[in-house]
């Protein structure tokens, strides 16, 4: 299993989504230091977000299609309807926000379910950083810190060798059948 073609045949037998689950690898590999450690925090522009939140919109787009999300606002505008206005300028973005928060909490659970999955293809382990570290609740003031295992770190991180140029006999015009 020493490629990037075994690391994808083990997804394959733990993850039903193992393409979701190996792009999650490599963009956790992206954010590791050396020492394959990535989290609690990305730096993205000018501040930071939560690991989990980051690599969710990453992924976003991958699983953006238009008529679910017609239909997701469809059904929260349905669920919202006794407590909007009936002003479109004022509704509008609160049911848009609704929706944005329905969405990341789909992309979040897409994601810890994909961590797992890597995890028990023991491609990666997880642990929990900040306050309360020893705390009965598990997300007690808590954020995720994946850490991919060294060699596959070492795998997706390779680059790869340079082909020798060929050193091609420069002949003139007249050379061509010249030996």
């Amino acid at each position: 299993m020493a490629s990037v073609g075994g690391i994808y045949a083990v997804l394959t037998d733990v993850s039903a989504r193992p393409r979701y689950a190996f792009l999650l690898l490599q963009l956790v590999a992206e954010l590791a230091d050396n020492r394959g450690h990535a989290g609690p925090f990305v730096h993205c522009g000018n501040g930071q977000m939560l690991l989990r939140d980051w690599l969710c919109t990453q992924l976003l787009p991958m699983s953006e299609q238009k008529r679910r999300r017609a239909r997701l606002r469809s059904r929260i505008e349905a669920a919202l309807r006794p407590s909007l206005t009936g002003e479109p300028e004022v509704d509008a973005p609160r049911i848009e926000q609704a929706v944005e928060e329905q969405v990341l909490a789909v992309g979040r659970a897409n994601v810890s379910r994909a961590i797992s999955d890597l995890v028990r293809a023991k491609l990666m382990t997880r642990h929990y950083a900040g306050y309360a570290t020893n705390h009965h609740n598990r997300g007690g003031g808590r954020h995720v810190v994946y850490v991919v295992e060294p060699w596959v770190l070492r795998l997706l991180r390779r680059t790869p060798e340079p082909r020798p140029t060929p050193t091609a006999r420069v002949t003139g015009q007249g050379d061509l059948f010249a030996a």
